[in-house]
């Protein structure tokens, strides 16, 4: 599973912004951060997360988790 760091996180609107390992960002919808079992995220988080297909021909994040240690 990927994992990233939180690059911005609105709390009005649960959208947020990934930022990979690798330095690529990816948007995550409101719906995906609204069906993982977090209250919120932290700029500088580190989370997990995995790709699904939306619907599009294309790949959102739809899954989203904490990394722990």
């Amino acid at each position: 599973m990927p994992q990233g760091t939180v690059k911005s996180f609105d709390h009005r609107t649960h959208e947020s912004v990934l930022l990979t390992d690798d330095l690529v960002e990816h948007v995550v919808p409101a719906a995906t951060f609204e069906a993982a079992p977090l209250l919120e995220l932290r700029v500088g988080q580190r989370v997990r997360f995995e790709f699904v297909d939306d619907g599009e021909g294309g790949e959102t994040v739809g899954h989203l988790g904490i990394v722990s240690l």
